[in-house]
C-alpha cells in the first residue's frame, strides 16, 4: 500500500481546488500533485515542505492577548516524528487476525469521529468495524482497517505515516476547540432527572457548540474567508477592501454573539436588577476597532488580515459611522454603554434605529447643506434583526370608558398603528466575558402593502401607510418649527418608549407572575426629557393592559424612573402643546391631567392658596396656548433627578428647578459626566497608550483611570518629554493629512493646533473664536516682516453641525469659511495663520482630531454649559484647555490644576449684572474693530453677516446675551498666555503630561459606578469566566 500522497486539508473535508487545478467536486480522493501536497512524510515534518502556507499558519497558533477571556487551547503539530510520548494514536497488528487496529485516545470533541473517518478514507483505508467508547470525557475509539486488497497494513513506513496523519488530524481538531462555554452546560443541566430525552437533546446541542470560536490567526482567517464566500457571496480569491471589512465585521460579530447569548442567558438565570438606559441618541461611532480591542484580539486580527493581504487601518476606514446621534448627549450615552458592559452591570440601552441619522453635512460655497446620511445603504453587519420581537404602537383615535365589576376601564381605540421591530447591537466590555445589548427600534407598517387599494387603481394609498410608518424612524430630530415637525418628534418619542416598555414588561413577566418585585428588578434612566412621555405610557400599560389600579401603578412608576437633566437654559426644557398631545396620544393626556391634579393637591397642602407658585410648578403651563412641561412631569414622577457636573447640579437647584428643590431636595443628585478612556485614549491614541502602559508598568489604567496620576513623577523627565512630544508630532502629521484630504488646505505641522469642535450654537461661542482669528489676522497684516518672524504659527480648526432650522448658527458656519478663504489664501500671512472648517464632524473624525490637538477651546458663557465631555477627551490626550469656568471645566481645573489650563472670562455669579449693563458697558476696542471688518466687507458677504453683528454688538436690549464683548479682553489675554507658553516647549509638554495625569476622575466608569450605587441600586453580574 502507498500512503505517500494525502490531502492537505487535515482530513476535515474534501479539499477544494486551487484555481486552475483539475479537481472535480465530490471526489473523495485528491491527487497529491494536483492539490499541491505531494510529500514524503518520513523525510519531512508533518506535511512537509510542499504544503503551501497552511502548515506555517497552523504553527503560528496561538496569537492571543493575555486578557482574552476566550483564549483557545492549542497544541503544536510540528515535529510529530519526535513526539514518541504522544499516545493519542496507536496501531496494533496483534489485536485482530484480519485487520490492523487503530486506537484514538483523546478528549471527546464534536466532529472528531467524522474527521478521523475522513482521514482514513483519504489514506485509502477501508474501515471494516469501529468501536466507539467514551469514559470521563475521554474517547477510546478503535478502527479495524484494511488496505485496498482487504489485507492488514504491514509496511513500517505506511504505519508510521498513518500515525502521523491521524495525530495531525487529532491535533487539528484540538486546535479548533476553544474554551468551554460553562454557561451553556449550566443550562443543559437544568433538566430534571426524569427528562431523559430533554437532557440528551440538550447535551447534543451543547456538544455541537460547546466551545468559543478560537482566536488564533488561522481560525480568524478561516472565519473571514468563510464570510467572504458564504455571507457576502464573493470569491475568496478576489474581494476588495469593502468586502474585506464586511467579512471581518461578521467574523467579529460571531464572537460577540457567543458571549452575548451566554451573558443574556446568565442574566435570565440570576434574575438581577437590570438597568434600562433610554435615549433618543446613541452616537456609537465605528464598531470594528472598538470591538476587537475590547475582546483583546486586535493584534491577532491585524496579523490575520496582513497575511491575507489587507491592512487593518484601511479595513477599519471602510466602516460608516452609525448615524444614531448628533452631539454630546448621544456620545455620553454610548460611553455609558461601554462602561456598563465593562463594569459587568446587567444593562441594556434602548433607542431608535434611524435610517438616515440627523444629516450628513456638506459645504457648498461655505454654506452648510444637509443631505441624508445613507449609513445603512450597504447594510450594518453589527446588528441582528429580531423579526420575532415586534410591538404594536398606537397613535390618535379616542378613549372609550366602560364599567366592569365596579372598576372603570379605559380602552384606547387607536386611529393609527405601526409596528416596532427590534434590532440588537452587541456591546462588549473591556476585560470581561460579558456582552451587553443596545436594542434599537425600526418602524414598519402593520400592513406592508394595501393590495385592495392597489387593485382598484389607488396606487398612492397602497403605499401611503408604509411611508408614514417608516418616517417615524427615518431622521433624528426632524425640524420642529412647524406643527407637523413637532408632531413627528413627539411620535418618535412615544414610539421609542412604548416599544421599550412593552419589551421590558414582557421580559419581566416571562419570569414573574405579578408586579410585586418589578421595582426591585427594573431601573429606568431617562436621558434628558425626550423619553419622559414614557411615564404616562408606563401608567397606561400597567393599568389598561395589565389591570393594575392607579395607586399600585403610580407606586411602581415612581420607584423605577430616574431622570438626567442636561441643560440650565429654560428655553431648552421641552414642552408640548396640549392640543397636540390630546390629538396624538389621547389616553396619555388623560393620565397627565390626573398626575397633575394629584400633584397640585399635594402643593395645596404645602402652600395653601398660593396659586401663583402652584402655576409655576404645574405640569400644565397655562396661557393662550396650554403646554405640557415634560421636565416638570419627570420631576414629579422620578425618584431621582441628577445634573451632570457639580456647577450644573447646583445651578438647577437655584434656577430652573428652584421651587421643586425646595419641597423635594432628597431627589436631587450630581453625577459628573465622564468618557470611556478605552475609545478616547487607549484605542484612538495607541502610541500614547503604549507609552503610558510602559511608564506605569501596567495596562490596568485602561480600567482604573486614576492610575494615570503616576505620570506626574515623570512630567519633568527630559527623555519622557521627548517621547511625549514625538507622539504628538506624529499625530499632528496624520491630522494635517486629513485636513488636506477634506479641505485641500495644506497646514504646517509645526504650527500650534488650536481646536474647537462641537455643535454650533451661540452659547458655545464659536463666534468668539472667529472674531479672535480676525483680530489675529489684522495684527499679522499690520506687523513688519521682522515682527512676523517672532509670531507663533497657528492652525485654528472648527467643526460641528448647525441644526437645520437654526439660522444664526448656519450663518456662523458661513462666516468661518469666508474668513478662512481670505486668511488661508493671503500670501503675506502664509503659515502664520490658517482657519479650517472640517465638515461632517463625527466620532471617527474626532478620533483623528483629539490625539493631535494641542489647544482645545471650551469657551461657553459661564452658567450655560451643563457639563461638556469633549473637554475631558482633549485633556485625557494631553491637549491643554482654553476655557471659561463653566460646566465640567470647573472640575477639570480642580483635578489637573488651574495653572495647567488657560482660564478666562466672567464667573457665573457675575453674568446677570453684566447682561443688565451690556448696553452701557465699554468693551475692548479690538472687539468692535473685528466687527467693523466684517461690516465693511473685508471677508465678503457683509449683508449676510449683518444679523450676526447685530446679535453681539450690544447696542440694543438683549443683544450680546452670551457676553462676547465683556469677555473679549480676557479671552485675548488668555490667548497671549497660550502663545507665550507654547514657545517654552518643555513647560508646555509638562503641562500636557500633567493634564493627562489629572484626568482620572473623568472616566465614565466612575460615573456609572456612582449611578449604580446611588440611583439604580444595581450590582455587577459577571458571567462565570470560561
Amino acid at each position: 500500500m502507498n500512503v505517500q500522497g494525502i490531502t492537505c486539508a487535515y482530513a476535515l473535508q474534501t479539499v477544494r481546488p486551487t484555481q486552475g487545478s483539475g479537481y472535480k467536486r465530490g471526489s473523495s480522493r485528491v491527487n497529491a500533485t494536483t492539490a499541491g501536497c505531494t510529500h514524503e512524510l518520513r523525510k519531512t515534518s508533518c506535511l512537509g515542505r510542499q504544503v503551501s502556507g497552511v502548515v506555517s499558519l497552523l504553527k503560528k497558533a496561538p496569537h492571543l492577548s493575555a486578557r482574552n477571556a476566550r483564549a483557545t487551547r492549542t497544541r503544536a503539530v510540528a515535529n510529530l516524528e519526535e513526539e514518541s510520548s504522544d499516545k493519542s494514536v496507536t496501531i496494533s497488528n496483534e489485536e485482530d487476525d484480519d485487520c490492523t487496529v487503530i486506537t484514538i485516545s483523546t478528549e471527546t470533541r464534536p466532529g472528531l469521529l467524522n474527521a478521523v473517518a475522513q482521514t482514513l478514507n483519504d489514506l485509502g483505508l477501508n474501515v471494516n468495524k469501529a468501536v466507539v467508547d467514551t469514559k470521563d470525557n475521554m474517547a477510546a475509539d478503535k478502527f479495524f482497517v484494511c488496505d485496498g486488497d482487504k489485507k492488514k497494513i504491514l509496511d513500517d513506513d505506511d504505519l508510521h505515516n498513518i500515525i502521523l496523519c491521524l495525530r495531525m488530524t487529532v491535533d487539528r481538531e484540538a486546535m479548533k476547540e476553544g474554551t468551554l462555554r460553562p454557561i451553556t452546560r449550566r443550562y443543559m443541566e437544568a433538566h430534571s432527572e426524569d427528562d431523559t430525552i430533554g437532557k440528551q437533546r440538550s447535551e447534543h446541542l451543547y456538544n455541537l457548540l460547546n466551545t468559543y470560536i478560537p482566536n488564533d490567526v488561522l481560525s480568524i482567517q478561516e472565519s473571514i474567508v468563510n464570510h467572504v464566500e458564504y455571507t457576502i457571496a464573493r470569491s475568496r480569491y478576489r474581494f476588495d477592501d469593502s468586502e474585506a471589512y464586511q467579512a471581518t465585521a461578521h467574523s467579529v460579530r460571531d464572537r460577540l454573539i457567543e458571549s452575548w447569548n451566554d451573558t443574556q442567558r446568565f442574566y435570565r438565570e440570576e434574575d438581577p436588577k437590570r438597568v434600562y438606559y433610554i435615549s433618543m441618541e446613541f452616537l456609537t461611532g465605528r464598531t470594528l476597532l472598538n470591538s476587537i480591542y475590547n475582546l483583546g484580539i486586535k493584534d491577532a486580527y491585524q496579523e490575520a488580515l496582513l497575511e491575507l493581504g489587507y491592512n487593518l487601518e484601511t479595513i477599519v476606514a471602510k466602516e460608516r459611522d452609525a448615524a444614531l446621534g448628533n452631539g454630546g448627549l448621544g456620545r455620553l450615552a454610548a460611553c455609558f454603554l461601554d462602561s456598563m458592559a465593562t463594569l459587568d452591570l446587567p444593562a441594556w440601552g434602548y433607542g431608535i434605529r434611524y435610517q438616515y441619522g440627523m444629516f450628513r453635512q456638506t459645504l457648498v460655497e461655505g454654506f452648510q447643506r444637509e443631505a441624508p446620511d445613507y449609513w445603512l445603504n450597504f447594510g450594518n453587519p453589527w446588528e441582528i434583526m429580531r423579526p420575532n420581537v415586534t410591538y404594536t404602537i398606537k397613535f390618535y383615535g379616542h378613549v372609550s370608558v366602560n364599567e366592569d365589576k365596579g372598576r372603570t376601564n379605559f380602552t384606547w381605540n387607536a386611529g393609527e398603528e405601526v409596528e416596532a421591530v427590534a434590532y440588537d447591537n452587541p456591546i462588549p466590555g473591556w476585560d470581561t466575558p460579558n456582552v451587553n445589548n443596545l436594542r434599537l427600534w425600526s418602524a414598519l407598517p402593520t400592513r406592508e402593502f394595501d393590495l385592495e387599494s392597489f387593485n382598484t387603481g389607488d396606487y398612492i394609498s397602497a403605499i401611503l401607510s408604509k411611508q408614514r410608518a417608516e418616517t417615524l424612524s427615518a431622521v433624528l430630530y426632524p425640524d420642529d418649527r412647524t406643527y407637523q415637525g413637532k408632531e413627528l418628534r413627539l411620535k418618535q418619542q412615544h414610539f421609542l418608549v412604548s416599544a421599550t416598555l412593552q419589551d421590558i414588561l414582557r421580559r419581566y413577566r416571562s419570569t414573574h407572575d405579578d408586579f410585586d418585585q418589578f421595582a426591585d428588578k427594573v431601573a429606568l434612566q431617562l436621558n434628558d426629557t425626550h423619553p419622559t412621555i414614557g411615564i404616562p405610557e408606563m401608567m397606561r400599560l400597567l393599568m389598561d393592559v395589565y389591570g393594575l389600579g392607579w395607586t399600585k401603578s403610580w407606586e411602581i412608576t415612581t420607584k423605577v424612573y430616574a431622570f438626567t437633566n442636561h441643560t440650565v437654559l429654560p428655553e431648552a426644557l421641552e414642552k408640548w402643546p396640549v392640543e397636540l398631545v390630546e390629538s396624538l396620544l389621547p389616553r396619555h393626556m388623560q393620565i397627565i391631567y390626573d398626575i397633575n391634579w394629584r400633584f397640585l393637591q399635594e402643593l395645596r397642602g404645602l402652600f395653601g392658596e398660593d396659586y401663583a407658585r402652584m402655576a409655576k410648578m404645574s405640569i400644565i403651563e397655562e396661557g393662550d396656548r396650554k403646554s405640557v412641561r415634560m421636565a416638570h412631569l419627570a420631576l414629579v414622577a422620578c425618584h431621582t433627578v441628577n445634573g451632570v457636573a457639580a456647577i450644573h447640579s447646583e445651578l438647577i437647584k437655584e434656577t430652573i428647578f428652584k421651587d421643586f428643590y425646595a419641597i423635594m431636595p432628597q431627589k436631587f443628585q450630581n453625577k459628573t459626566n465622564g468618557v470611556t478612556q478605552r475609545r478616547w485614549l487607549a484605542f484612538c491614541n495607541p502610541e500614547l497608550s503604549k507609552l503610558i502602559t510602559e511608564t506605569l508598568g501596567t495596562e490596568a489604567w485602561i480600567k482604573q483611570l486614576d492610575l494615570l496620576s503616576g505620570l506626574r513623577e515623570h512630567a519633568d523627565d527630559p527623555e519622557f518629554q521627548a517621547r511625549w512630544k514625538a507622539i504628538k508630532k506624529a499625530n499632528k502629521a496624520k491630522l494635517a493629512e486629513t485636513i488636506l484630504d477634506l479641505t485641500g488646505v495644506k497646514v504646517s505641522e509645526d504650527a500650534l493646533f488650536d481646536i474647537q469642535v462641537k455643535r454650533i450654537h451661540e452659547y458655545k461661542r464659536q463666534l468668539l473664536n472667529i472674531l479672535s482669528v480676525i483680530t489675529r489676522y489684522d495684527e499679522i497684516k499690520k506687523a513688519s516682516p521682522e515682527e512676523r518672524k517672532n509670531m507663533v504659527p497657528r492652525v485654528v480648526v472648527i467643526g460641528g453641525k448647525a441644526a437645520p432650522g437654526y439660522d444664526l448658527a448656519k450663518r456662523i458656519i458661513k462666516l468661518v469659511n469666508a474668513v478662512g478663504d481670505k486668511v488661508n489664501n493671503d500670501p503675506e500671512v502664509g503659515d502664520l495663520l490658517k482657519l479650517i472648517f472640517l465638515p461632517d464632524y463625527n466620532v471617527s473624525l474626532a478620533e483623528r482630531i483629539i490625539p493631535a490637538s494641542e489647544l482645545s477651546q471650551h469657551i461657553s458663557t459661564a452658567g450655560t454649559e451643563a457639563s461638556g465631555t469633549s473637554n475631558m477627551k482633549f485633556a485625557m490626550n494631553g491637549c491643554l484647555i482654553l476655557g471659561t469656568m463653566d460646566g465640567a471645566n470647573v472640575e477639570i481645573a480642580e483635578e489637573i490644576g488651574e495653572e495647567n489650563m488657560f482660564i478666562f472670562g466672567a464667573r457665573t455669579h457675575e453674568i446677570n449684572a453684566l447682561r443688565a449693563a451690556r448696553q452701557t458697558s465699554s468693551v475692548d476696542p479690538r472687539f468692535h474693530a473685528a466687527l467693523k471688518m466684517l461690516r465693511d466687507g473685508e471677508f465678503g458677504w457683509a449683508d449676510f453677516f449683518e444679523p450676526i453683528i447685530k446679535a453681539v454688538e450690544g447696542t440694543t436690549p438683549g443683544s450680546d446675551f452670551y457676553l462676547l464683548g465683556p469677555d473679549y479682553a480676557s479671552y485675548l489675554e488668555a490667548q497671549q498666555r497660550v502663545t507665550d507658553t507654547y514657545v517654552q516647549t518643555d513647560k508646555w509638554t509638562k503641562m500636557s503630561i500633567l493634564s493627562v495625569a489629572g484626568s482620572g476622575k473623568f472616566s465614565s466608569d466612575r460615573t456609572i459606578e456612582e449611578y449604580a450605587r446611588d440611583i439604580w441600586k444595581v450590582k455587577p453580574c459577571r458571567q462565570p469566566a470560561p
